[in-house]
């Protein structure tokens, strides 16, 4: 977890993430990224100075039939003295079967947000922590490019006046490989998606088109993102960002 650390470190540092007295609310759908987002908070807090607490919450998407096991994941967080909470909700059957949304990703992630958002609400959280890696920033900030014709991406850090709740993503810097590795390492009791469109997303479709473009020019993805950093797209700056001098 030493080269996790350090990411995360750095991404509290650059885009001032965690304060002393937050309560944090970490997201964890049982998947890699989630799980070493805990870990790694957890960890974190022995010496980055900080005086903080983490919550996990796992949402239950309520799939018929389809009844993910996370007591491995309550076994963990009990064993590093983390409050743990799984909240059951409908959101797997409203989308699929209600709905019937054709591209279901993108309501799918509303309605988990606001659910994140509500309980970090009811659990006295002020911050909710979500897995958002290296890789995801530059997929998404690709997708917003050629799927909606916008230059965009989520903040590493942003403040809901309606919910008086700060999203962060202490997780952006690690990229993808590392998570795995880390995961793997620490033997992190992942939990497979039951999700009927895990696989088949317009993301998934993106992480191969950059993946294949980072294998004819290596470096592809960190150009994205330093350009992503030096235009500021949505914060990635960081919280001392000074625009740069313009040319006569």
């Amino acid at each position: 977890m030493q080269k996790i650390l350090g990411y995360m470190r750095k991404a509290i540092q650059e885009y001032g993430l965690i304060s002393d007295g937050d309560r944090i609310l970490a997201g964890i759908s049982g998947g890699k990224d989630s799980l070493v987002l805990m870990q790694g908070l957890i960890l974190l807090r022995r010496f980055i100075g900080i005086d903080y607490e983490v919550v996990g919450v796992t949402l239950d998407m309520g799939f018929k039939d389809r009844k993910p096991d996370f007591s491995p994941v309550a076994e963990l967080c009990s064993s590093q003295g983390v409050e743990y909470h799984v909240i059951p909700t409908q959101i797997g059957e409203i989308v699929f079967d209600v709905r019937k949304e054709p591209s279901p990703c993108s309501l799918c992630a509303r309605m988990r947000r606001g659910a994140l958002h509500d309980a970090a609400n009811e659990l006295g959280c002020n911050k909710v922590a979500l897995g958002h890696n290296y890789d995801d920033a530059v997929e998404t900030f690709v997708m917003n490019l050629f799927t909606e014709g916008r230059i965009g991406c989520f903040s590493p850090s942003t403040y809901l006046t309606h919910k008086k709740v700060t999203v962060i993503r202490p997780l952006v810097l690690a990229p993808e490989k590392e998570i795995r590795r880390a995961a793997r390492k620490n033997e992190l009791p992942v939990v497979k998606s039951v999700c009927p469109a895990d696989g088949h997303t317009n993301r998934q479709k993106t992480k191969e088109f950059l993946a294949d473009m980072e294998r004819k020019d290596h470096g592809f993805k960190d150009r994205l993102f330093g350009a992503m950093k030096r235009a500021n797209v949505d914060g990635w700056g960081g919280i001392d960002y000074t625009p740069p001098a313009k040319k006569d």
